[in-house]
């Protein structure tokens, strides 16, 4: 998306792929409601002549496989879809070399007369021809990629392990009951029914509003105040965690979705987005993907460090693990200031690719190799 998109709506169409995800968290929640529904109108306990909680078990080890494998239509239309979309004229061009390639399949998508320029792609190839591992790469975007990397790593520490003590936080919210006697069935009915709560009027809102706000506000502020909001309020909740389980449930309700709001409305989003636009095309989805795996390593994190922590649900630990989190947030606030704005910019003029020393420097007639100059294809 970010190497099809105008740089003027640039965020606000690679954010909506990622607010995506929003959607299918609501699609989730109500899968698992409605066959959870389903199971339990067709397994009530007066059908049972022994313990309902005993006799319900093989059909909750039922219930969560065929849930689980639902999720394999939506990979599996993901990967038919995926496999139809041409490679990017970027890619096609200055990866592969092949201009005139490059030109037909923009063509295809944009529908208009592309002009494919061989001599002027070969000059751009030439003067951002540099290993990915070398000096040049590291003095271009070496520090951009620590950015992107150590924010992503620090949010989804705080990020998974948010939704990893659910069992703990809901409970003590009042979204599920506390009750030893409830089965299998009802526990993931309870448990997906407060998920889908909390992603509807936490979760959700804050993608959209990254979505509407991002070339508005642009990447760095959304994250810088992401950060800095997801840390205020998980420091509440760790400092006044008894108080808000014992005497102040809806304001808990309240703190923990806007803790999710900020989640989105935040560096959830935006550190998919700072990955795509940063980097030069040659290496964009390499520096994505290491960022990525960054944030994948700072879930193992979560979950082996923090679950495993707050694994007795003990409120003292629960407590410490809130404001450890809030510690981490507040770390991710500091690495934002490694990277850069983009709004408003060309990906050429951001990784610096045009050849130009100043990122903010860009005029209406800067083009992309191998376009068109006129208005009606801009600068990507």
């Amino acid at each position: 998306m970010s190497e099809y998109a105008n740089k003027r709506t640039r965020g606000a169409f690679i954010a909506a792929v990622f607010a995506m995800q929003g959607v299918g968290i609501i699609f989730a929640g109500l899968v698992s409601m409605l066959f959870s529904g389903i199971f339990k109108a067709y397994y009530d306990a007066p059908r049972f002549n022994q313990d309902p909680i005993l006799s319900t078990q093989p059909e909750g080890d039922l219930l969560w496989r065929l849930v689980l494998m639902i999720g394999a239509i939506p990979a599996a239309m993901t990967y038919y879809w995926r496999m139809k979309m041409p490679e990017t004229g970027r890619y096609t061009a200055i990866v592969e070399g092949n201009a005139k390639q490059a030109a037909a399949d923009m063509a295809r998508v944009l529908d208009i007369e592309i002009i494919a320029e061989q001599d002027k792609l070969a000059e751009f190839k030439a003067a951002n021809d540099y290993p990915l591992w070398s000096s040049e790469f590291f003095n271009r975007h070496g520090r951009h990629l620590i950015g992107t990397m150590s924010c992503w790593f620090l949010l989804d520490i705080a990020f998974y392990s948010q939704n990893l003590t659910q069992k703990d936080i809901y409970p003590a919210m009042g979204l599920i009951r506390q009750d030893k006697e409830m089965n299998a069935i009802d526990e993931v009915f309870q448990t997906s029914r407060a998920m889908f709560v909390v992603a509807l009027f936490g979760t959700f809102p804050g993608y959209w509003f990254t979505v509407f706000f991002i070339e508005k506000l642009g990447r760095f502020k959304i994250q810088l105040v992401g950060f800095f909001m997801m840390s205020f309020f998980m420091f509440v909740i760790g400092v006044k965690y008894e108080y808000l389980k014992d005497e102040n449930k809806n304001l808990f309700a309240l703190l923990y979705g806007l803790t999710f709001f900020f989640a989105n409305f935040g560096p959830n989003s935006t550190t998919f987005v700072l990955p795509a636009e940063l980097f030069p095309t040659r290496v964009r989805s390499t520096c994505h993907a290491f960022s990525a795996a960054a944030g994948k390593a700072g879930a193992m994190v979560g979950v082996f460090g923090i679950q495993y922590y707050t694994l007795n649900g003990e409120p003292r630990k629960i407590r410490r693990a809130m404001i450890m989190l809030a510690v981490t947030n507040l770390v991710g606030f500091f690495c934002t200031f490694l990277v850069t704005e983009t709004k408003g910019r060309s990906l050429e003029e951001i990784s610096g690719e045009d050849g130009r020393e100043s990122e903010l420097t860009a005029t209406p007639n800067d083009r992309a190799p191998g376009t068109r100059q006129d208005s009606r294809t801009e600068k990507m």
